[in-house]
């Protein structure tokens, strides 16, 4: 289960929580122009743009949770359990595994607009990269400062949205999700009136009351709500590091705390890792489970004419600054 979140506060901004049972070694991907991408079905660009992102690496092949290219473009892949669907090569597409999507969207498109033509000639097909990586059932958020898209892979082909809000995570289908925001029209980050009758004397006795019936559970439509009315209402100051840590505190509003989500006897589902990505600076930040300072890594810090991708792991031990 995950959250991502888009969202511009001056610069653009895009992240998300990874929440799984564990961790699969990934770390901070940074792929330069001349990579020499191979593709199962498409051919690559001869030089693509460089991108930034948390991955594992097999084989030289880096694959991407979420990334950012040079121009500001950044894409996440979030569970989609029992919804996604894989087709067959078609012809006239670019036919694409799960894992090349977010690589190839990043490689060839500059901005959303170009995304947005792109993805609707993408056909997701049934291939896993290989033996001991199965294929991952997955929705997609796409965006830049201009906004953001949700691409979902359906029996029908692959199903593109408008995402308002500039927050994804995981099941229901994201028009459900959508539609599910007006159960909490009333909601408000004020102090509530009384609407209950003229005629009984109410007042609230808290603040916060005005956003009584938030959902408070860590199912993925509770999240989705959670996460928009974070990103709606939240106030930050106007340096990189207030915004930097605003998207920190909205990422946190809906972590997984390890031991309440309980997926089997001594197995737990917690918040991994956290990212946050200046898309216009390239500057990815992010904290993991064991370590909440927040660690970066520039894109720009790196050769990015070169061949190899350089790789960051994560870091996981807390550290903890004594003030005597």
């Amino acid at each position: 289960m995950c959250t991502a979140i888009s969202w511009t506060k001056g610069d653009h901004y895009f992240g998300r929580n990874l929440d799984l049972e564990g961790s699969f070694g990934e770390g901070i991907a940074v792929v330069p122009r001349n990579l020499g991408w191979k593709f199962k079905k498409v051919a690559a660009p001869r030089v693509g743009k460089a991108m930034i992102g948390m991955a594992i690496v097999r084989d030289g092949f880096p694959l991407f949770y979420d990334a950012v290219n040079e121009n500001g473009l950044s894409m996440s892949g979030l569970n989609f359990p029992k919804n996604a669907v894989y087709l067959k090569p078609q012809p006239k597409k670019y036919n694409l595994a799960p894992y090349e999507f977010i690589p190839y969207v990043l490689l060839t498109c500059k901005n959303l607009a170009e995304a947005r033509a792109l993805v609707r000639e993408v056909n997701l097909i049934d291939e896993p990269f290989g033996k001991g990586l199965p294929l991952t059932p997955l929705h997609f958020m796409i965006s830049d400062k201009t906004g953001s898209i949700v691409a979902e892979p359906t029996a029908e082909g692959l199903k593109i949205y408008e995402d308002p809000v500039g927050v994804l995570t995981n099941n229901p289908p994201f028009p459900m999700q959508l539609e599910r925001l007006n159960d909490y029209l009333n909601l408000t980050p004020y102090e509530p009136v009384n609407r209950f009758s003229e005629n009984v004397e109410l007042k609230s006795y808290s603040r916060g009351m005005g956003a009584l019936g938030l959902p408070g559970d860590s199912s993925s439509a509770s999240r989705f709500v959670r996460a928009v009315f974070a990103r709606a209402n939240i106030v930050a100051g106007e340096s990189e590091a207030d915004a930097v840590g605003a998207f920190f505190h909205m990422l946190e509003n809906v972590a997984m705390v390890r031991g309440c989500v309980r997926l089997k006897e001594n197995v737990y589902e917690e918040t991994v890792y956290s990212s946050c990505c200046n898309t216009d600076k390239g500057i990815y930040y992010y904290t993991t489970y064991g370590e909440r300072a927040i660690h970066a890594v520039d894109l720009h810090r790196t050769d990015l004419e070169g061949t190899m991708p350089a790789f960051y792991p994560l870091k996981n031990t807390q550290s903890i600054l004594f003030e005597n």
